[in-house]
């Protein structure tokens, strides 16, 4: 697939020289930092060195305080408190984080998590009715419920009082609950407005902490579950996102809780994670909990305070994810093999692909790899409880949920962000799902938007990458939305030595300029550039800048990621 390659503008010349002399650092640098908002000592500062004061506070939430009042009056009431959460690993986390918290000092509190296939996204009527059976008179919901306003009426004719800790897009009403928790409500005025699911609620304890004399190191002790959400679903890596990103790492790598410990121990890999990492390693097994069977057995895993407990869920788990796997290869092979016998599908500017028998909880894994090898918004479909359910993804500066707003007379439910959605809608509205989706992703994108394009920082020289430049860029990291990799431009390359295909399709190669030291590559993926690349000939590449780690032995190596031929 062609990739358009955008260079993002260059930095005022003055701006660069100015921060370049105040933090010492090369001017290359000093423009990526300036792209990322930096403009001075003191936001470079925060920005290179994280600090848990740098946290909001959490009272600047609109409807904090009477979240916590509402939590105070059940403690001292002994009223019977349900945390409940999405199945995935944003709100598996966010229940593992409140419920951990709160159970460590009330007794009269349990959990919840809906069952993908019976009960669907967000809350149901199944949730609140197994609260009334059972006696409960608070429902903290974590990562769910900005929309639910039916769901949280019939929990108020039952005497059920809500409070909604989310982070979605709202609807036009707020839900009639005690306290609605979301950033991005209009009304609010909390600083930052991209925390995930897990981190609003890491918020609703850090203020019922706050407000009552609890040691913040008790709330910081989840920071490396809060990580984790943050790192697989795709949210923001700035600001408060940053700090808790940062810091959870930091616990994921030296002394996560029992049940991250175990989870990376069946990963096969108990250190060194990377925001990456965790998006491709420990999220689908967290997500294949839910995905394959019941997402309790994540939240049990990630409270768990006994390693045996722990690693029969690991293990559970893993088993899992495998038969996940499973499932997602043979359903991208068959939606494949849809798209690719229809000349009208080929040539769509979207995506939707239907079958009633392919496995739900996968569908969102199949529509990301659909969106890699077409690169245009796509809908996965399947049958689900007598209605048909579907997860969507888009491409790079489309608004998937605007879209889907387009669709909407069609749909029983929708919601998501931007990138990612999910929907249900009746299996009589299927066609024309299709045939609208179509026609508002036609008149909506551009031609640029179906293209893929490379993000590249900047244009650099060879000469340029030395041991001191590589310390200071890595620690630019944690990377992610809104604080990406670097990638870097260099023009009129050579090869030294020669170009080895390796593995099915990618090369490994060593890389000159004049006057440059040689730099090993890797160029996954490239195989088919193999033949252009002859000594003495010149070509440009695009890259990001890693280390290479083998067999002790460390040093730079670019991670390729385009390559231009003369």
């Amino acid at each position: 697939m062609n990739k358009r390659w955008h260079v993002r503008l260059k930095a005022n010349d003055q701006d660069i020289l100015r921060l370049a002399a105040e933090l010492n650092i090369p001017l290359s640098l000093s423009n990526l930092l300036l792209s990322r908002g930096v403009q001075g000592f003191e936001d470079a500062r925060h920005f290179f060195r994280p600090d848990e004061r740098h946290l909001h506070d959490p009272f600047l939430m609109a409807d904090m305080e009477p979240a916590v009042e509402r939590i105070e009056t059940a403690v001292e009431n002994n009223e019977k408190i349900l945390i409940y959460g999405d199945y995935d690993v944003d709100g598996t986390t966010a229940v593992a984080t409140v419920y951990g918290f709160f159970e460590k000092r009330y007794a009269n509190i349990d959990y919840y998590i809906p069952d993908r296939y019976n009960e669907g996204y967000g809350i149901s009527t199944q949730g609140i009715d197994f609260a009334k059976a059972n006696g409960f008179s608070l429902i903290i919901a974590l990562d769910c419920g900005i929309k639910s306003t039916d769901k949280v009426e019939y929990a108020n004719t039952l005497d059920i009082d809500f409070i909604i800790c989310d982070h979605h897009t709202c609807g036009e009403t707020l839900p009639a609950a005690v306290a609605v928790l979301d950033p991005k409500r209009p009304d609010c005025n909390y600083p930052y407005k991209e925390l995930s699911g897990c981190g609003v609620g890491f918020k609703l304890i850090q203020a019922y902490a706050q407000k009552n004399d609890i040691p913040f190191e008790e709330v910081f002790g989840y920071v490396d579950l809060v990580a984790i959400s943050i790192a697989c679903d795709i949210v923001q890596i700035t600001g408060e996102n940053r700090v808790l990103a940062y810091f959870g790492l930091q616990k994921i790598n030296t002394k996560p809780c029992i049940g991250v410990k175990t989870l990376m121990e069946v990963a096969g890999k108990t250190t060194g994670y990377t925001i990456s990492d965790i998006v491709f390693s420990l999220g689908p097994r967290i997500n294949a909990a839910g995905r394959i069977d019941d997402a309790k057995h994540a939240v049990q895993l990630l409270i768990a305070c006994d390693e045996n407990v722990a690693l029969e869920k690991g293990l559970l788990i893993n088993v899992k994810n495998a038969e996940r796997k499973g499932h997602d290869l043979s359903i991208t092979d068959e939606a494949l093999s849809i798209i690719s016998s229809s000349d009208e599908l080929i040539n769509r500017k979207s995506t939707v692909v239907f079958n009633e028998n392919w496995h739900k909880g996968v569908i969102g894994i199949v529509a990301s790899r659909l969106t890699e090898k077409y690169y245009r918004p796509t809908v996965v479909l399947t049958r689900s409880n007598g209605h048909v359910a579907g997860s969507a993804r888009s491409v790079l500066g489309y608004d998937l949920y605007e879209a889907l707003c387009g669709c909407s007379d069609l749909l029983i439910q929708f919601g998501g962000h931007k990138y990612a959605a999910g929907l249900t809608m009746k299996p009589e509205n299927v066609e024309s799902f299709m045939a609208r989706f179509e026609e508002v992703v036609t008149a909506t994108i551009t031609s640029e938007q179906l293209i893929q394009q490379i993000e590249i920082d900047a244009e650099l020289e060879l000469n340029e990458i030395d041991a001191r430049f590589f310390r200071i860029l890595s620690q630019f990291a944690p990377f992610g939305p809104g604080n990406m990799a670097p990638v870097f431009l260099s023009k009129n390359v050579q090869i030294a030595g020669t170009p080895l295909l390796v593995g099915s399709n990618h090369i490994k190669m060593s890389v000159v300029q004049p006057g440059s030291p040689s730099f090993e590559c890797i160029a996954f993926n490239h195989g088919e550039c193999l033949h252009q690349l002859k000594r003495g000939v010149p070509f440009d590449i695009c890259y990001s800048i890693e280390e290479n780690v083998w067999r002790e032995k460390r040093n730079i190596q670019l991670n390729v990621k385009g390559i231009r031929c003369k």
